[in-house]
């Protein structure tokens, strides 16, 4: 199954287009699941009357999963809480906590990538592009932490801790935590696999523009970072340049400016503008979204060798839209923290530069440029 991401700055009318991918996908026969993770049914008022044999539309449910959350938490729990005299809090009555949306749209994520019904291609309308990326980061930011917190490695002397215990004179975690630490890790893995596949892409949204043009350069940027495959840019609600007369003329040249930017850099797919608030099938239909792209190889970050040059590794990282002054590295141990703009990703260091020392970076056009110095005590001799 291929998984289209669909985002782009707030009001630039991401969910629009997502739907119209979806509806475009299903007319030509692909069996295509459409998934609304905003907190509001904001495809419903879009497809209005749409109604296709081979588009399924679904929309997360935040409340729900963490109503079930919270009912599972407290029954593996049960023990300790009743030993503490803890009351059990009603499910019904609590509303979800900050970070259940994003964790419920991770869950659906991974629902439909296990699902045992038949789907082609899994578009999914995201929120705006800020809270989207974030969103995107946290199954390997998760990961990390619970890496960090409960090492797999602590979790084999389980026959131990209660020796353990007594011995530091503290309380070690409990079975419990262990068990639900293993199991959010092979969920938050299973959503990681799917963002890496090589069939999963995500396509920007934007209004051509000044506004827009910042925010898509701010986008693409954390696409990069993050490591995930850019599709296309979607230029939405474009002027036709038959009207380009009278008070239109300025934005149809700003537009077309903006345009020819985008296309230097980025795939770009016009969208005309309706003259309205795109509703139902027909309009859909006139949107013409862009068909979902085949399948590629994922996004990499290679090492070049050159050594016998310059003596050194250069690892590469694209990052396109990314200014100096804005560009950050701290090596701690064996991972690199990338500042990039408003964003930051911790990132393991191939095995090969893991004994090496930072020598420098440099960025030119648009990809960072790492070098690495073999370190004399850690790096193989040769005779």
């Amino acid at each position: 199954m291929r998984t289209l991401l669909i985002t782009g700055p707030g009001g630039s009318g991401r969910t629009t287009v997502a739907a119209a991918t979806a509806f475009a996908a299903a007319r030509e026969g692909t069996r295509t699941l459409l998934l609304g993770a905003g907190p509001e049914d904001a495809l419903g008022p879009v497809l209005g009357d749409a109604d296709l044999p081979g588009l399924t539309v679904r929309r997360v449910d935040a409340d729900a999963g963490f109503r079930a959350d919270l009912a599972a938490l407290q029954e593996r729990a049960g023990g300790a809480l009743d030993l503490l005299g803890a009351s059990r809090l009603v499910p019904e009555e609590t509303g979800p906590l900050p970070g259940a949306e994003e964790l419920a749209v991770l869950r659906a994520l991974r629902d439909a990538a296990a699902s045992e019904d038949a789907y082609d291609l899994l578009v999914v309308d995201l929120p705006a592009a800020p809270r989207a990326l974030a969103l995107l980061a946290l199954p390997e930011e998760l990961r990390r932490v619970l890496r960090r917190l409960l090492p797999p490695e602590r979790q084999a002397a389980r026959a131990l801790r209660p020796v353990l215990g007594r011995l530091a004179g503290v309380p070690m975690p409990a079975e419990w935590i262990y068990e639900t630490a293993a199991r959010l890790d092979l969920q938050l893995a299973a959503v990681q696999a799917l963002l890496a596949d090589r069939g999963t892409a995500v396509r920007l949204v934007a209004e051509p523009g000044p506004a827009g043009a910042d925010a898509l350069r701010t986008a693409a940027l954390g696409v990069a970072l993050r490591g995930l495959r850019l599709d296309v840019v979607v230029a939405n609600r474009v002027l036709p340049e038959s009207e380009a007369a009278g008070w239109l003329a300025g934005p149809v040249a700003q537009q077309r400016k903006t345009l020819d930017e985008w296309r230097e850099e980025h795939t770009v797919h016009p969208v005309a503008h309706l003259g309205r608030d795109p509703r139902g099938a027909d309009d859909l239909a006139a949107l013409a979204a862009p068909v979902a792209p085949a399948a590629t190889g994922p996004v990499r970050w290679p090492v070049t060798d050159r050594i016998a040059e310059d003596g050194v590794l250069v690892w590469h990282l694209p990052l396109p839209g990314a200014r100096r002054d804005s560009l950050d590295l701290v090596r701690r141990g064996d991972e690199l923290t990338v500042t990039a703009g408003p964003f930051r990703r911790v990132v393991p260091l191939p095995s090969a530069l893991r004994r090496c020392t930072v020598d420098g970076a440099a960025l030119r056009e648009g990809e960072l440029r790492i070098r690495f110095r073999p370190d004399p005590e850690l790096w193989p001799r040769t005779r």
